[in-house]
Order: C-alpha cells, then structure tokens, then sequence
C-alpha cells in the first residue's frame, strides 16, 4: 500500500463530500430521537446508503443497522467501524436552523456527528472497495444512552459473528478538544457505570412534633454523607472511584415530614473486583444505618456498562496512524475519563479502539460540554471524521 497516495485519496474524497456530510449531520439533528426509538433516523440511514451505491446492510437490535462493504478478497480479514444513532430528553437552547424539532429531545452527545460521520466513512470506503483488501463492517448503533445499552443487544443477536471482525474502532466527540486535533489512550480508558435507586422509609408526621415520628429526610442525608466514605476512606487511591447522588426527593412540606425519601445516584469505577465489593458494602452501610434509626432502606443498584478498555497495540497503532493523517501536533494524548459508554461491550468481546473527536472552536463560541442544551459543533470535524475512519480501517486492514 502506498501510505501517501491512500491517504491524498481519502483527503480528497472526504473533502468532496464534506457538504453532504454537514447536510447529514443536520438533518439528524434536526430530528433526534430516544433511545430505541431512533425508527426515521434508522430509515434516513438506510436511504443514504442506497444513495451511496451500498445495499449490503440489514437491521439489528431493532433499529440498528450492520452494513458491509467487501473489498477485494472480502473474507481476509474483517474490520468493524461503530457510530451510536440516539439522542438525549434534553429541551434543546441553540439557535440554528438545524434546531431540533422533536420538543425535549436533543443530539446533545453528538450522535448526530458520529453517525453522519460514519455515513461519510461508509461513502468514501465504497468509492476505494477495488483499493483494499478485506471487508469494513459498519455498526449503526442504536440505544448508547440507555441501559441495557444498543451495544450489548447487538453482540447478543450476533453483531460480532458472520463475519467476525477482528477489532473494532469507536470514535466520540470531546468538547474539550479542539477541532482539527484527536486524541487517544491505550489500556483502562473509561469507566463502568452503575444505577443507584434508594428508597428510605420512615414514619411522617407534624414536623412539629419530630419526636413521634421517624424522620427519614435526616436518615436519608446521613447515608448520603457516609456512603461518600466508600470512595474517601474505603476504596484503594490507586483505583479511581467516583460516587454522585443527583436526585433527592422529599415530598413534605415546611411543616410535614413525609413518610418516605427517594434518592438516585451513580457509582462508577475501573475495576471489576473493587466494584462488586462496593455495591455489597454500600448496600450494608445504607440498609444497617436506616434500621438503626428505625426505619427501612430499600437499597437498589443496576448494573450498567462495564469499564472500557482499549487494546494497547490496536490503540498504539490507530494513533501512528492518526499522525499520519494529521501530523502529530493534531494528535495528543487522553487522560482517564470517569464517563461511561457502551462501547465497552464491545472491548469485553474483541480488541477495540475507543478515540476522541475535537469540536472545540473558541472564536466561533463553540464551547459548551455534552449533555448541555447549547450543546455544538465546529462541522468542519465532519470532514475529519469521516476520513479517519476511512483511513484507520484500510490501514488496519492491510497488516
């Protein structure tokens, strides 16, 4: 393979189609939809395909999609490229004509880019399919942002097999990142993410009158205050732990004490061992506190997403190739990330790659974190996107 030529190839394509991939990206946006209910985005993906000259794809996980685009001898080795579809129940606040049009819902993770992008990636492989050897396999993944997670639905209905990929790259914005840059990290990337849903029950009354009643707005904050002990005093420093409650809910009134408080929280780490061994100590701590100040605590954790790894030399390698793609003052290098996302399914099955997008533009007031209304984009990160997934696959596909 002649690197330079490759890549002057992808370069030039991504930019020819770079209009359509802003006018994907847009339309996507415009029109976001929850978690496994991205039905018309599914739908929009397909026809673009087709548009595309690609008819080799078929629905999964219900509206996820798994498209191929076989090069010469198709069955030498197989590389899978993922882009998550669904959005957030976020009232969106940015004032463009691409504003979301489904009232509190809103691409504000950047689905919308990752999925254009792909779109984009998918459009130009099929334009060098007589280039490379081997098979790009495509995930369009619905549900990343609900438990159980579109990732693990779709390795269950067999995402992973017929034909099996050898490794699999994941790409993600960071609103920290400047656009025109990327970054990676190989090993321990993100962490594993658990639901919290505590229930403490007391005995309500005149608030009064405290004595004849068994307050559990008091219980409820001090097991709030001493579960942080779990990461502070219990777990090892050298294992990052994070442990947030962000609902509490009293329904009394400033004189009635209520019968019960219900809290949600999450409690995410990188470690398996030391997470099974907090949920069982923080399940005590809770449910022993409430008994011992008479009342009951029904204390309930969901597992969600385990933690994400990404393969060192895959990694090592995807970021060689960022630098030849980029140049190496474009490619920098990622910290631990305490987020959570499904794509850590996928690193439990198959060495994975798991990199970072930058959409940051300060001059253009681009600056606002995921997860936010005023959540944007630089959509020049569009054009970059799109080519180095195209470039990542062929360059993994021709070791």
């Amino acid at each position: 393979m002649n690197k330079v030529a490759v890549i002057g190839q992808i370069k030039r394509l991504a930019k020819d189609f770079s209009q359509d991939t802003i006018k994907d990206r847009q339309h996507i946006h415009a029109h976001p939809e929850l978690s496994f209910k991205e039905y018309n985005t599914s739908k929009y993906i397909q026809q673009r395909l087709l548009d595309f000259g690609i008819s080799d794809f078929q629905t999964i996980a219900g509206t996820g999609l798994v498209v191929l685009i076989k090069g010469k001898n198709p069955d030498k080795k197989v590389v899978a490229l993922r882009a998550d579809i669904d959005a957030l129940p976020i009232k969106e606040q940015n004032d463009v004509p691409y504003k979301s049009t489904n009232e509190g819902v809103m691409h504000a993770c950047g689905h919308d880019v990752h999925t254009s992008s792909l779109l984009g990636t998918a459009r130009i492989l099929n334009q060098l399919k007589d280039e490379f050897e081997g098979t790009v396999k495509l995930l369009f993944q619905p549900g990343e942002e609900l438990l159980p997670g579109g990732a693990s639905l779709m390795i269950k209905e067999g995402v992973l097999e017929n034909p099996k990929p050898a490794n699999i790259f994941g790409q993600h914005v960071m609103t920290f990142l400047p656009v025109g840059k990327v970054g990676f990290r190989p090993g321990m990337y993100m962490a594993s993410a658990d639901e919290i849903y505590v229930t403490v029950t007391g005995k309500g009354g005149h608030a009064a009158m405290p004595d004849n009643n068994i307050d559990p707005i008091v219980i409820a904050s001090h097991i709030i205050v001493a579960l942080q002990q779990i990461v502070s005093r219990v777990a090892n420093p050298k294992i990052p732990s994070v442990l947030s409650f962000g609902k509490f809910i009293a329904e009394g009134a400033t004189n009635v004490i209520p019968n019960e408080v219900k809290i949600e929280g999450t409690f995410r780490t990188l470690n398996e061992e030391w997470r099974q061994k907090a949920h069982e100590k923080m399940k005590k701590m809770a449910e022993g506190m409430a008994e011992a100040m008479g009342a009951v605590c029904d204390f309930d954790i969901r597992k969600g997403y385990p933690y994400l790894k990404n393969a060192e030399t895959l990694t090592l390698d995807a970021k060689a190739a960022a630098i030849d793609y980029l140049g190496e003052e474009n490619v920098v290098d990622l910290d631990i990330w305490m987020a959570a996302e499904d794509f850590a399914f996928y690193t439990q099955h198959i060495d994975a790659c798991f990199y970072r997008l930058g959409v940051r533009n300060e001059d253009k007031g681009i600056v606002s974190g995921v997860h936010t209304p005023t959540f944007n984009i630089d959509e020049n990160a569009l054009e970059i996107g799109s080519g180095m997934m195209a470039w990542l696959a062929i360059q993994e596909l021709e070791k």
